[in-house]
């Protein structure tokens, strides 16, 4: 498996309109695995996917408290979609 994770918060502190701009996106290393994460609205993680589309991420996933990271697309030999990996966000201290 890779070892270059890229967490990408998608939420924000107040009520999200769709004409609200995601934030702006991590530096991602070639072949990284992005993680979508943050309290958002679907339609959010669908404008964060097709932002990062064009990027150099091998993979994304998305996180979901109960089960960890989704991969909900790769390009990736080391991950396919539908896979779950065992994993958090990092704390916010």
């Amino acid at each position: 498996m890779e070892d270059e994770v890229v967490w990408y918060d998608i939420s924000g502190d107040w009520i999200i309109a769709p004409s609200d701009p995601l934030p702006p996106i991590p530096e991602i290393p070639r072949g990284a695995l992005v993680v979508l994460t943050g309290r958002a609205p679907i339609w959010r993680y669908g404008f964060a996917l097709h932002a990062l589309h064009g990027s150099p991420a091998g993979a994304v996933g998305t996180f979901d408290p109960r089960l960890g990271v989704v991969v909900i697309m790769s390009h990736s030999p080391y991950f396919r979609q539908g896979d779950l990996l065992h994993m958090s966000p990092p704390s916010k201290e």
